[in-house]
Parts: structure tokens; sequence; C-alpha cells
């Protein structure tokens, strides 16, 4: 801090720059008030008064008056702030975040601080958008970027990964050495180029929600919908036509999720579901579920749709349809083959 003790002499010849004003005012003003004004001033501004604050002189009590006025009226057009060795560092550290405080002190190189969010912000992720993006990247990139994600989340990624491909890159995850620093850098590129697509992924909040629109109707209420949007936009028809899930897709969906989905199913809601539905789509559900309940519902069936109301129908195969999308947003399930299993399983 300065000696207050020292004040009184003449003015020192040397004037002051604008960015020794403004770390006279700051250490004038204590930690507590100075911390709340660094909000204001950007990250070049803050490191222009580190390095000018070390050669301060000692400031007379008259002098730092006029610093204060003359501080008011540029604070209120925008100047930035300056500070002063071990003293703006407890400023600093006042108003600030540990990870900004270290950056601008030159703790940590930007890049350190770059390197560490983005994992966090993959974590934020579809694992189903982020495991198709990883279909395109060598089974060695994606075994590093599998690594640097937190556990719990890089589980539900690997699930996402056709069965074909998943065990070679757990092996090579498993194996994983060290990587150089230029090909980490490379392929910290690549999942930037994940993350913008995420960020655009993400802020496609129309086709979201006309897509959830969708899939409360029946399934030609959307084909209808669809024909018309596209004859409009081609652009937008691609964009909600992914995020629709209706009762007729349970045909798309791996034999392994639709399982899982129909165990949780009751009788009496496949039953009614199934009604009037076309044979493919009745023997895909029946061979889903166990022997015992297969015989009972399609003894159930064999009654047809006389006397039932197709409304109940429409909700039961939505209340399916709806458990899928659920089971599928918490990553326990697929809705849709992946790239390979598909083919594989032909």
């Amino acid at each position: 801090m300065m000696d207050f003790d020292d004040f009184g002499g003449a003015l020192a010849e040397k004037p002051l720059t604008q960015a020794e004003k403004a770390a006279a005012v700051l250490l004038a003003m204590g930690k507590g008030v100075a911390g709340r004004l660094l909000k204001y001033f950007t990250q070049a501004e803050l490191q222009t008064i580190i390095g000018s604050a070390q050669t301060l002189r000692a400031i007379p009590p008259d002098e730092l008056l006029g610093l204060v006025a003359e501080f008011e009226d540029l604070f209120t057009e925008g100047a930035g702030l300056m500070d002063n060795a071990k003293a703006i560092e407890s400023i600093l550290e006042e108003g600030l975040t540990p990870d900004e405080v270290d950056s601008l002190l030159g703790r940590r190189t930007t890049f350190q601080a770059y390197e560490t969010s983005i994992w966090d912000r993959l974590g934020e992720g579809d694992p189903a958008f982020i495991g198709k993006f990883l279909l395109r990247e060598h089974p060695q990139t994606v075994a590093y970027i599998l690594s640097m994600m937190p556990s719990s989340f890089g589980a539900k990624v690997l699930m996402q990964i056709p069965d074909g491909r998943r065990a070679d890159i757990m092996n090579r995850t498993v194996n994983l050495k060290s990587v150089s620093p230029k090909a980490a850098q490379i392929i910290e590129k690549q999942v930037m180029t994940l993350l913008t697509e995420i960020d655009a992924e993400k802020n496609s909040i129309g086709s979201t929600k006309v897509a959830e629109l969708m899939n409360e109707m029946d399934k030609p209420q959307v084909d209808t919908l669809l024909t018309s949007l596209e004859s409009i936009s081609r652009e937008s028809v691609n964009k909600v036509r992914p995020k629709i899930f209706l009762f007729d897709d349970l045909m798309l969906m791996p034999q392994r999720s639709r399982v899982m989905l129909l165990n949780d199913i009751s009788s009496d809601i496949l039953t009614m579901a199934l009604r009037g539905s076309a044979a493919e789509m009745r023997e895909a559900v029946l061979a889903s579920i166990s022997p015992r309940q297969r015989r009972m519902i399609e003894s159930d069936l064999q009654s047809g749709t006389a006397g039932i109301n197709p409304r109940e129908i429409a909700i039961a195969r939505r209340a399916i349809a709806q458990e899928a999308i659920r089971l599928a947003n918490s990553g326990q399930i697929q809705l849709k083959e992946t790239e390979g299993e598909g083919s594989a399983a032909a």
C-alpha cells in the first residue's frame, strides 16, 4: 500500500499516467469497494493496470483528492482501472473468480484455461449427438476424447457407439498413452467444432418445439403437416423430422432398446396400442416382450377393434412414444439405429 505518512510534500515533477491515477484511486478505496468495480472493466484494461502499478510513486492527500474527482468523470465515461503489486492482487481476488485472477496475473496460460473448460462444456451436450459426431473420427481420437470426459457422461456417450466399434475404442482408451501437446491441440480443435455444433443444436428452440407438438399427434396428422411444411421449406423439415418420434417409429429402434422400453409398459397399454396396427408392427412389438405376455396380448387382440374408441388407441400409442423419448433423453435407450449397427445386423 502507499505510505500515507509521507504525504504532504511538494508534488513530484513527473505527472501520473492514466493507469497510475487509476491505481492510486483503487488502492485508496480498499479491497471491498475496489473489488466490486473490477467487473466493469475488460481483461486488457486490468492487465495494463497491473503492469503500470509496479512503479507507482507516493501520492500526497491533496493530489489524491484531485485524482478522485478526475476519476469520477473518467469512470462514467467507461475509462479503465489499474492497480499495484501485492495490494492489487488482493483487490483482484475480491472482485474476480480464482481462474480470472490466475489468468490476469499470468499464473496460468490462456490455453490451459481453455483446455479445462472445453471438457466441462462437452459434458453439457446430448450423448446421442456427441456419439454421432465421434463416429466420424478415428478410433484413437475417440479414445482420447472419452478419456477426457467426466466418467458418468463418457459412459453415456460410449453406449451411443455401435457394438462393432465400441470394443476397439474401449481397448484403445485402456491402453492410451500420453498424448503430445501438438496432437492434443489438434484434437481439441475438433472438439471446439463439436461444441459449435452443440450450441447450434441447443439454439434450435423452434424446431424442438414444433417436434414436441407433433409428437402429441397421430402419424397421419404428422405426415400431413410435414408435407405442408416441406412445400414451404425443405430445410425446416430436415430440422424437425429427426426430433419426431411416434409409435410407428418403434420399428426403427434397436432391438435391445425396444425390449428395455416395452419391459416397463403394461400389457393393457400394449394391447390397446397394437389394435388396428400393421402385422409388421405387431410382430416387432410382440417379439420384444416375454412369451407369457405375448400369449396374453395375442389372445386379447383376437377381438379386433370392435367397440374400441380410436381415441383410446391413439392415447396408448402416444404414451409408449413419450416413454421412449423420456428414456432416450436420459441416455437409457436409443430411438434409432446408429450408423454401422443396422448394416451389422443385416
